[in-house]
């Protein structure tokens, strides 16, 4: 979208919205602080000083000959044009306009989680040039600042939910109405589902990749469009834009449907785009199929699966790496029956992301180093950003003997959750490890309920003024499907199993 048709959609919003004021049917205290023309007006201003980041960035596209630079500067401008659009329906969703049409009902919840990925889009610009000769970097730091500083200020003037997560539901046979009522039967039918796409290497389907099939999707599909990947190793790398909406993948197996890259750090690659499988588009579902990266323990930052993709599901798949196997970027995401593996930080990022009756198994990797489940990336107290991890079932494989920990905070409001599950011996009894020093210890949010096994005990467990053990079931609800990712609101529609509460 390019800054003058922005300007023009936000111009439009603002006369909507002020045409539902005249006519009483918004009121301005529904999910912000302030009043609707400053809330519009500080959005137009960082869209403004994001425009800015792009025109800078632009400059180098193909004029530069390092390959990290050259990553580092097309992540920049992928996630600037994300950011834009986030920020629109930001807007959009404040005045409910959004909300009305294409939004959970919690509107709260739809503008902090819009916002929050805007924030963490401009840090992951920045931090992609770590490594390269720093003329860019300097070059858009300071605009980079003033876009977070902006976003936080918006960030401030959104209210709280009630109960952190929101309780605005509705029953699970409920469909919300942008969905068309046959995709639920569509969904719920599982792999018997009809394709639309199949996808074959040894070219019995329409197509012999799965980057291939992608491209051919319809864009901004409000229904389900399915494409069936056959059993294989399929070596690619693929990415639903944002523009391919509702895309559902459905393999024949978590061992038997593999797609599975190698890029690293190490060899150019930024970490953001170093991964296998990337979903941005909103809905994207999968099922029983695997996402690997292959690239090794000695590699360093190896995604093998990305997330931006809003209401997004995987369900009975697997996510296979060392380092930074699993990328929760942003926005709210649901994982079940997963099983997630991996070495240093393996599940990260600033997504708003539960996990439900998963394997979480930390790998071998190099020696003295120390294995860490989980970096969760919030940087604000305003966002309701973090991961909830219920029902799971945290090991390590038999040959690991180097220090599992449950996690580090990778930003200073780092926030996560363990709850209802079994942790093994093979995590520290003190649970949590430090990111450097005494940084984030007092402003993290980590917390342990009602888990089980021979590492869950509590006893032993750091001191940290951020760590918490949970003793009401009113603090633990918080992090639940039904509240922390208001689930209830979207989840009945996918076909997959989960708990909305903290019992079946």
């Amino acid at each position: 979208m390019t800054f003058s048709g922005l300007c023009k959609t936000l111009l439009m919003v603002i006369i909507v919205c002020l045409a539902d004021v005249g006519r009483g049917d918004l009121s301005e205290s529904a999910c912000l602080r302030v009043p609707v023309s400053e809330f519009s007006g500080t959005v137009k201003s960082t869209v403004g000083v994001v425009q800015k980041v792009v025109s800078i960035v632009s400059k180098f596209t193909g004029k530069v000959g390092d390959f990290r630079l050259s990553n580092a500067i097309s992540d920049c401008l992928e996630l600037m044009d994300v950011s834009m659009d986030q920020l629109s329906s930001a807007l959009s969703a404040s005045l409910i306009t959004y909300g009305k049409s294409n939004g959970t009902g919690n509107v709260i919840d739809d503008v902090k989680t819009l916002l929050s990925g805007a924030l963490m889009n401009q840090d992951t610009c920045i931090e992609g040039f770590d490594g390269t000769n720093g003329v860019v970097k300097s070059l858009v730091s300071g605009s980079l600042d003033h876009v977070t500083s902006l976003v936080l200020n918006l960030l401030s003037m959104v209210k709280s939910n009630p109960g952190g997560g929101g309780r605005r539901l509705v029953s699970s046979d409920q469909l919300p109405h942008w969905i068309k009522s046959h995709d639920r039967k569509l969904l719920q039918t599982a792999s018997g589902a009809t394709a639309d796409a199949v996808v074959a290497a040894d070219g019995t389907g329409n197509f012999t990749s799965v980057a291939e099939a992608v491209r051919a999707a319809p864009e901004y599909s409000t229904k389900k469009y399915v494409i069936y990947i056959k059993r294989g190793v399929y070596e690619e790398y693929v990415e639903i834009s944002k523009k391919k909406w509702n895309i559902m993948m459905i393999g024949d197996g978590v061992d038997a449907t593999v797609i599975s890259g190698n890029r690293s750090f190490l060899d150019g690659w930024t970490t953001y785009r170093s991964t296998t499988f990337a979903a941005k588009g909103k809905g994207f579902i999968a099922r029983d199929m695997t996402f690997e990266n292959t690239a090794g323990p000695g590699k360093h930052q190896a995604v093998a699966y990305r997330s931006d993709s809003d209401r997004s599901v995987l369900y009975r798949c697997g996510v296979r790496g060392y380092q930074d196997t699993l990328y929760a970027h942003s926005m709210r995401q649901f994982y079940r029956e997963c099983k997630i593996s991996g070495t240093v930080d393996f599940i990260f990022g600033d997504g708003k992301a539960v996990f439900q009756n998963c394997e979480i198994t930390a790998r071998k990797g190099l020696p003295n180093q120390k294995n860490t489940i989980t970096a969760q990336g919030r940087k604000d107290s305003n966002e309701e950003t973090g991961f909830s991890i219920q029902f799971c079932n945290i090991s390590t494989e038999p040959e690991v003997l180097i220090p599992t920990y449950l996690g580090r905070p990778w930003k200073l409001y780092s926030r996560t959750v363990v709850m209802q599950s079994y942790i093994s011996s093979t995590v520290r009894p003190e649970g949590w490890l430090e990111w450097n020093g005494d940084y984030a210890l007092d402003t993290l949010f980590y917390a342990e309920y009602m888990n089980y096994g021979p590492g869950a005990g509590i006893r032993a467990r750091v001191k940290w003024p951020g760590f918490h053990v949970l003793n009401n079931t009113d603090e633990a609800k918080r992090y639940t499907v039904a509240e922390f990712i208001v689930g209830n609101t979207w989840l009945p529609t996918t076909g997959v199993r989960y708990i909305a509460g903290l019992t079946n």
